[in-house]
């Protein structure tokens, strides 16, 4: 029997993620905190390791987020949404990386 294949989720609002369904990746579009918290555990609970986030509905469900940062089978990606960047996706990159080797080794391009 064949190994069903891992899949990418993404969760944002439909103008941010419909274009990710073209990619083959399990797309949830959300317009609250709520549907966003339910579409991460749905993802989860489906097996999806690495799941996307617009940032504007990953500030909406910090709890949600902090619950996966130690999961080592869950990723949870903030990416810039359809509006702008509000930088958590980069914060958040900075911080696993400062917690995964001990000093932030990337270059800030915030501070430059």
């Amino acid at each position: 029997m064949a190994k069903k294949p891992l899949s990418i989720g993404v969760i944002g609002d439909s103008d941010a993620v419909l274009a990710f369904r073209t990619l083959g990746m399990r797309v949830i579009s959300v317009q609250s905190a709520q549907q966003a918290a339910n579409a991460v555990f749905k993802l989860v609970s489906d097996g999806i390791p690495v799941i996307f986030i617009t940032e504007d509905i990953a500030r909406q469900i910090p709890e949600t987020m902090s619950q996966y940062d130690s999961d080592p089978l869950v990723s949870l990606i903030p990416i810039p949404g359809s509006r702008e960047t509000t930088g958590l996706g980069m914060e958040r990159l900075h911080a696993n990386v400062e917690k995964a080797v001990g000093a932030n080794i990337l270059l800030n391009n915030m501070e430059e």
